[in-house]
């Protein structure tokens, strides 16, 4: 058990409340799974209603930042003016592009055009065309409260192929949130994004899936989307993380640009598309924070 605490104690979290009244009964659950081999969330990484509305926040600006993407967006247009509209929108509130310098990224959104899978470098000389699918991932810090999505823009006159890989994209984001379930298993949510991305004759990225996200840029769990059902983390109420399959028309297999250490490809040169939201689990269901 993390810190014990008295019954008259007042709670971890920070409520102002006695322990017995608060979280005494979370931590008697989380317990249960625990000596039953589960692998559960620690303290750190719940989220509390305080925590929660400040990250909304966050949020607001994110989906702010992507609703005038979808705006603007067009052919004919670089990625990098895309990352201004970014930098600019999310400083005018106060806030840092989260991706800018972390880990040594040099921009402030990733712009990931046809096979890129993801962490696209935007550029000058990357021009969207005729027929482009793009997915742009915004991730925001605002106050040290971190938000993150993405989504999928299709360039002009997008063929009847493509445009199929980025509706079951989207379909995957419903199918694994029809399995966030408080109390459930996280593997759940992978198996049943898994089953319906192959079900389309489609396949998933299995290096690279979700995360937690709130109080860092990334934090515990990493979720993974080729998960078995019965497995993984327990999604207790408080938990939050994003769901961000990139679904392959191909095969899984990817690579990274070894000029820039970033940029993901398919192998096979195939089209690769994604969309992402940022949830936390509550004690009914989930509440989507961006998207």
């Amino acid at each position: 058990m993390e810190g014990k605490l008295g019954r008259n104690d007042l709670c971890w979290c920070n409520s102002g409340k006695k322990y017995k009244k608060c979280h005494e009964a979370f931590d008697s659950k989380i317990d249960s799974f625990r000596r039953k081999g589960v692998r559960v969330p620690g303290r750190n990484i719940i989220k509390t209603p305080e925590q929660i509305a400040l990250i909304e926040e966050s949020a607001k600006i994110n989906i702010e930042i992507l609703d005038y993407v979808a705006d603007h967006i067009k052919e004919g247009i670089s990625t990098q003016e895309i990352d201004e509209w970014v930098y600019n929108i999310t400083t005018k509130h106060g806030a840092i592009p989260a991706p800018l310098n972390y880990e040594g990224f040099p921009k402030s959104v990733c712009t990931s055009v046809n096979d890129v899978v993801c962490h696209g470098i935007p550029s000058k000389d990357m021009i969207l065309m005729d027929g482009d699918i793009i997915n742009v991932d915004a991730s925001t810090n605002l106050n040290g409260y971190f938000s993150d999505s993405s989504r999928m823009f299709c360039i002009g006159n997008v063929s009847d192929e493509d445009r199929k890989l980025v509706e079951v994209a989207k379909k995957s984001i419903e199918v694994g949130l029809d399995k966030v379930k408080p109390w459930g298993y996280l593997g759940d949510v992978g198996q049943a994004i898994n089953d319906f991305v192959k079900s389309n004759g489609y396949s998933v990225v299995r290096e690279i899936g979700g995360h937690g996200v709130g109080l860092a840029f990334h934090e515990d769990p990493w979720v993974s989307y080729v998960s078995k059902k019965g497995t993984g983390m327990i999604m207790a109420p408080g938990l939050m993380f994003t769901i961000e399959p990139m679904i392959n028309m191909g095969k899984h297999n990817i690579f990274i640009d070894e000029e820039d250490d970033w940029t993901v490809y398919t192998e096979d040169g195939l089209p690769s598309a994604q969309w992402e939201v940022q949830l936390v689990v509550t004690e009914d269901g989930y509440k989507i924070i961006s998207y």
